[in-house]
């Protein structure tokens, strides 16, 4: 017997209704409703129901483009009919289809109520998924440039096959990926990459079965590393001496959970890593000789926990334009450590630990603040090594759906780094109106201001438009293998375009940011130009 209000049930009963305005959720919840029908509605690149839409080069476009397997949506969702109907899972399914590349969005929500069972609409929208890759980007003073193809659903299943060279101030290289999120009917994800690059080669390879809901209980997985590259070390910005390295990486985990309990998930992982570095000269070298890293080959058990607090907010206009956004609004801690010892192959004595924490304040319809921090290294023979701890602090602060300002606080402390890890500013690495990795060091701080722009213009129905003021503050300090000079503060200041696809690639931001620099060495130049893609604005 429905434990529902007659208003409830005179509204909802043998009808498809609004979920927002009428049908409650909790109410639901508590009449103890079951899952009825699970709806699917798959929609295509463009809405022809749209008359902005309804075009020959859109319905073109729709015809060309294989729509996401219903199989695929269905995969995916956390409940089946039948199921005690809870509202918590549909707001954790539309989460998880929304992680999807090639889906733009995804809504899932109550859509009828009828003797008990409720019915449920999951509804999607695809994106544009093969795709011609073409990218020109400078950042720093340094260009990239990719051309290739990459195929984000084959086949409609889901899966991810790309081919592209890319070419940066570093390498050339030539990469073909491969990636399957949900092999067969299960959870496990694969992926595989084989690069072949100027300096060497990557090649990377994985299966795990993750954690993929809250209330998973299990999850288990390895992953291989090859890796052989050069590795330079700059000074204000110039490559100035470099050195090969070659890594092989592997590590296998077992991970067990009870699930969620009154709002937490606690998860605990072990297993194995075997991370063995190696340092060299480079053979045909274009620069100078300079410091090589000593070779480091750690093997060791772990054990890790992770905390995680059931606590979520969505939002649009805030890291992207006009899309669905997730945050985690709760507290979220892990924790790692484990034990490298020459009896099991290791060539040292260490322990190897890490920890992070992170938590959400407010509401990203008015304001939040996200902060975080984590530490990690080693401990060899009584001294510590590669210590590195980090402050992260992001505020949002929402004006109108229109306006939002954003800034965002960064600390680093560094102690005796390896050397091929210095902490570095400038270009990409922060810093927008400076070389690429101008300055180095072993801590920085960086503070970035923003007052973002979103506007109503949406060319071809393409692209969301945006914009950004901008300004940078800040400076390394400590050990520089090259003792280079530091210049202290640096400042800059800068305005930028943002253009946020909706039909294809909408992990891809494209910004174009013209910044000016304060201070530094007389050679930079008076403005530097960075055109690239990012995640979010």
């Amino acid at each position: 017997m429905l434990r529902m209000t007659l208003p409830i049930l005179l509204m909802c009963a043998n009808s498809a209704v609004s979920a927002e305005n009428v049908i409650d959720s909790e109410a639901l919840e508590q009449s103890g409703a079951v899952i009825g029908k699970v709806i699917v509605v798959n929609q295509n690149v463009f809405d022809l129901d749209n008359p902005d839409e309804s075009k020959s080069l859109y319905r073109w476009a729709n015809r060309l483009h294989v729509v996401t397997r219903e199989r695929v949506i269905r995969q995916q969702t956390l409940f089946e009919p039948g199921d005690v109907f809870s509202g918590r899972l549909l707001d954790e399914t539309a989460r998880i289809l929304r992680k999807n590349r090639y889906l733009y969005d995804a809504e899932v929500r109550p859509v009828s109520v009828s003797d008990g069972k409720v019915d449920v609409e999951v509804r999607t929208r695809d994106v544009w998924s093969l795709i011609p890759e073409l990218e020109l980007s400078r950042s720093g003073g340094e260009n990239r440039t990719a051309f290739g193809i990459e195929e984000t659903n084959l086949l409609g299943r889901g899966q991810l096959l790309r081919a592209k060279h890319v070419s940066t101030v570093d390498r050339d290289s030539n990469q073909l990926d491969f990636e399957d999120r949900q092999l067969g009917d299960s959870w496990v994800s694969l992926f595989l990459r084989l690069s072949e690059n100027s300096d060497g080669h990557s090649n990377y390879f994985s299966v795990v079965r993750p954690f993929h809901e809250l209330d998973a209980r299990w999850s288990a997985g390895g992953m291989l590393l090859d890796d052989e590259r050069r590795t330079a070390l700059y000074s204000l910005g110039d490559e100035t001496a470099e050195f090969l390295h070659e890594r092989k990486y592997a590590t296998a985990f077992r991970g067990w959970s009870k699930g969620l309990r009154s709002g937490w998930v606690r998860r605990w992982n072990t297993g194995i890593v075997y991370d063995d570095n190696r340092f060299a000269t480079v053979s045909e070298p274009v620069l100078p000789p300079g410091p090589i890293p000593a070779d480091r080959k750690l093997v060791y058990p772990f054990m890790a926990v992770e905390i995680l607090e059931d606590s979520y907010e969505t939002s649009r206009n805030t890291n992207n334009i006009g899309r669905t956004e997730d945050f985690l609004m709760g507290t979220r801690l892990s924790a790692s450590i484990g034990w490298a010892s020459e009896d099991i192959g290791a060539d040292r004595d260490a322990l190897v630990y890490s920890a992070s924490i992170g938590r959400g304040f407010g509401t990203l319809q008015n304001r939040a603040l996200f902060v975080s921090a984590s530490a990690s290294g080693r401990s060899e023979d009584g001294r510590s090594a590669n210590v590195m701890s980090t402050v992260d602090a992001r505020y949002y602060s929402k004006r109108s759906d229109k306006r939002l300002f954003f800034a965002t606080l960064s600390a680093s402390a560094g102690h005796n780094l390896d050397l091929e890890n210095p902490v570095q500013l400038g270009g990409k690495t922060g810093l927008r109106g400076y070389p690429l990795r101008y300055q180095s060091g072993d801590s920085k701080l960086l503070l970035t201001i923003e007052q973002r722009y979103f506007t109503d213009w949406y060319p071809f129905r393409l692209f969301r438009i945006g914009g950004a003021i901008f300004a940078d503050v800040g400076r390394t300090w400590g050990d520089n293998p090259l003792g280079e000079q530091n210049y202290g503060w640096l400042k800059d200041i800068g305005f930028g375009l943002r253009l946020a696809p909706t039909r294809f690639n909408k992990e891809k931001i494209g910004h174009l940011d013209f910044a000016f620099p304060l201070d530094g060495d007389p050679s930079i130049d008076d403005v530097q130009i960075l055109l690239r893609t990012k995640r979010s604005f």
